[in-house]
């Protein structure tokens, strides 16, 4: 999730100037300590560590890593999602849930993390209502394995950018997945803006097999958020997310998001939302809610 940015310095300092102090009293600057040395087996340490941010509740992902040699767990508890209004227009209705779905991330340098995504169980049905038949597939899900390079900003400024490829393997039970080695790559962009708001852009680009299984298409996903501190440590945003596939006849998917996220410490942050489908390619509705621990 992209907060509203006070990320301006990392570590302040005083500088104690005692021809200035006698004329003005003191003067405070601010230094950032130069973390590049740091990896996974020599850890930041905490002193130095940035702010947490993380790549939930919002589907914008997040461009700022994980401190070297620190790691951070980020889960979708309980996710569930409904969708009648179709594209096909059918008398079907399809219900998903994932339990403690996972995103694992260690800091392997000072600008770089890996991040291993595990969907330890879903349940996907699928109920033909004229008929009253169903199907239900559960189990382990596909895991994602992608790798966070940030660019500017980690550590301080008005904006950051990063790039994040990723590979997804077949790892599914029960026909959860397609069974085919999928990737791509994503871009999320952190801006801060006036009045404590902050604003996060991401572009990404999935290169996935097509639904016939005779070859492979792209998918273009885009979103936008927006989010801001509602009093003390509880935060929300709003968000705009869009997917658009080459796929012959596919639709493209549009949802609007709302969320909230509550700190309940540095390290630990408790998250719920609701994502609304505003085309009929959509889920129709889903609510979650998530929790982020990072040590």
């Amino acid at each position: 999730m992209i907060r509203a940015m006070n990320r301006t310095t990392a570590l302040p300092s005083r500088l104690m100037l005692s021809s200035l102090l006698l004329a003005a009293g003191s003067i405070w600057s601010a230094e950032t300590p130069d973390k590049s040395g740091y990896t996974l087996f020599k850890p930041t340490p905490r002193e130095w560590m940035r702010e947490m941010s993380t790549d939930r509740p919002d589907k914008t992902e997040s461009p700022y890593t994980i401190d070297a040699g620190h790691f951070q767990i980020e889960s979708d508890l309980l996710s569930y999602s409904r969708d009648t209004r179709n594209v096909a227009r059918t008398d079907t209705t399809v219900e998903s849930w994932s339990v403690a779905s996972l995103n694992i991330k260690a800091g392997l340098l000072n600008q770089t993390d890996l991040q291993l995504v595990v969907p330890l169980w879903n349940q996907v049905t699928i109920r033909d209502e004229s008929t009253g038949t169903q199907t239900r597939n559960s189990g382990f899900g596909d895991m994602v394995v992608r790798l966070k390079q940030n660019l500017w900003g980690n550590d301080g400024g008005d904006s950051s950018l990063a790039v994040m490829p990723f590979v997804k393997l077949p790892t599914n039970q029960d026909d959860l997945g397609n069974n085919t080695v999928e990737g791509g790559i994503i871009v999320p962009l952190a801006l801060a803006l006036p009045l404590g708001w902050g604003m996060g852009l991401m572009t990404e680009i999935d290169f996935n097999q097509d639904g016939s299984g005779s070859g492979f298409h792209t998918e273009f996903i885009n979103s936008i958020t927006f989010s801001h501190d509602i009093v003390g440590k509880l935060g929300g945003y709003v968000e705009f997310f869009s997917s658009v596939s080459t796929e012959t006849g596919s639709d493209w998917i549009g949802t609007i998001d709302l969320g909230l996220t509550y700190a309940l410490s540095d390290s630990i942050q408790l998250d719920a939302g609701i994502n609304i489908g505003v085309t009929r390619s959509a889920d129709d509705i889903n609510p979650f809610i998530g929790a982020t621990w990072r040590f």
